[in-house]
């Protein structure tokens, strides 16, 4: 086999860069390599610009035109630019070090800023420009991607919740036939808890630290001893949308970042199980799938339209937690006061999102086939009569007859049971007459509590 050594889709290693690359390429723009470049450009540029305006006599305050010229950077920052960034990090063999150096080849041809060009990076070190960079990245990834797509997930589950309020549909639990609920109900089960999973990610308040190499603004006072680096520090973060963790090694512990992790993958749990119980669903005959002309099934049995849509989101997920949790367990541990193990797992926040984005795909599509057999779901309701064994033996308590779940444990408990077999032995209970009415009347798909409330209640 010849491949060429040009990356595509069809050569690529992983599926998100290969298969599946439309279905995550919203996040390229907060998560690749190049959008990491762009994110330190960013914040090396604050830096200098706050810097520029703290009153230093070294760094005099930048004129409009330099202040434009330094945003431009950031503005314009292309693939083009990324990579010369990494051609001057393969001499340099360091990647924040090469930003640096670009940064200067940028300014050399302006007197203002040349002049200023050893203020770029002061007193920073690496992890200071890659930690902030990552706040921001994984911040912008949540608000303008994660969590659209997310709340469009719920609005589905919404939609089917209101739409399929008033399906009867029978509950099964430990695999049996168990009290009815309705579908609309199951889906606004689903619905609120995703609803919940949002809203923890959302409040999960990205971190950042410019405090130098252990945490301690040591370089800083060194220069500038006069200096409230602290307030200062706080204030470029805060200029860039950022808290300040005040208490850091080298590294920000990252804590947030697992928070961050943990929610989503909590939220990624509900969606797997969504996915489980509609294939299960599909497989009772609950749902059709609506058809695409030209797609195949099987490849040997012609009839088939398999649920491969909440298979494919299955999966995915499961692979999007697996990194999450790694990245939960591995990032807020280092050895003393730096190790550069999580370095190379930061790399991979762009794989844990990319999974999630082609699982929720995914499950969105197989939302989106869902066609309701009622059919098939009344006839399974009606044939489970026994499922009133429940409502019956509550009310013989309220009006005190001897053993009554023992009762209908004996008249009902591995037996086919008949809506005449139940209404004869009700009849025979004594229950004052409005009561004995009310149970005789109710059916199974009657027997429904307040399922059509709280799925419209939605």
């Amino acid at each position: 086999m010849q491949l060429s050594s040009e990356l595509s889709v069809l050569n690529a290693l992983s599926p998100l860069d290969g298969r599946y690359a439309g279905r995550c390429q919203d996040l390229r723009a907060y998560l690749s390599e190049a959008a990491f470049m762009a994110h330190r450009v960013e914040v090396e540029v604050a830096w200098l610009l706050a810097l520029s305006q703290a009153g230093l006599s070294e760094v005099a305050a930048f004129s409009p035109e330099a202040q434009a010229r330094l945003q431009a950077l950031v503005t314009n920052f292309s693939e083009a630019d990324a990579a010369r960034i990494k051609a001057i990090e393969r001499t340099t063999n360091h990647d924040v070090k090469a930003v640096e150096y670009w940064l200067k080849e940028q300014v050399e041809d302006d007197p203002e800023l040349s002049k200023a060009a050893e203020f770029i990076h002061f007193a920073c070190t690496s992890e200071d420009i890659n930690n902030t960079s990552h706040a921001l990245m994984l911040g912008r990834a949540r608000a303008n991607v994660l969590v659209p797509v997310l709340e469009g997930l719920l609005e589905r589950l919404r939609q089917l919740a209101l739409a399929h309020a008033e399906q009867p549909m029978l509950s099964r639990t430990h695999g049996q036939p168990a009290s009815p609920t309705t579908l609309g109900k199951e889906f606004a089960n689903f619905a609120y808890r995703l609803a919940d999973c949002i809203k923890d990610i959302q409040a999960v308040t990205p971190l950042a630290k410019l405090n130098g190499a252990t945490g301690n603004y040591s370089a800083h006072l060194s220069a500038y001893p006069e200096l409230d680096w602290e307030a200062f520090s706080a204030g470029v973060l805060n200029q860039l949308g950022l808290k300040q963790n005040t208490h850091t090694i080298q590294i920000e512990p990252h804590d947030w970042m697992a928070r961050l992790f943990d929610a989503i993958a909590r939220a990624n749990t509900v969606l797997l199980d969504l996915n489980k119980d509609m294939w299960a669903y599909i497989s009772l005959g609950y749902f059709k799938q609506k058809l695409k002309e030209g797609e195949v099934g099987s490849s040997t049995m012609p009839h088939k339209v398999n649920p491969i849509d909440f298979e494919n989101s299955e999966g995915n997920l499961g692979l999007a937690n697996a990194v999450l949790r790694h990245l939960s367990e591995k990032l807020p541990i280092s050895r003393w006061q730096r190790d550069l193990s999580d370095s190379t797992v930061l790399r991979n926040l762009g794989v844990a999102l990319g999974y999630c984005m082609v699982s929720y795909d995914a499950c969105a599509r197989g939302l989106d086939k869902l066609e309701v057999s009622a059919e098939v779901i009344d006839a399974d309701l009606d044939a489970c009569w026994e499922i009133l064994a429940e409502p019956i033996q509550t009310v013989m308590r309220r009006y005190g007859h001897a053993q009554p779940y023992e009762q209908l444990k004996a008249l009902t408990r591995g037996r086919a049971i008949t809506e005449q077999m139940l209404k004869e032995f009700v009849q025979g209970l004594g229950l004052p007459e409005a009561e004995r009415d009310r149970l005789l009347a109710m059916t199974p798909r009657s027997y429904l509590g307040l399922s059509v409330k709280l799925a419209k209640k939605l």
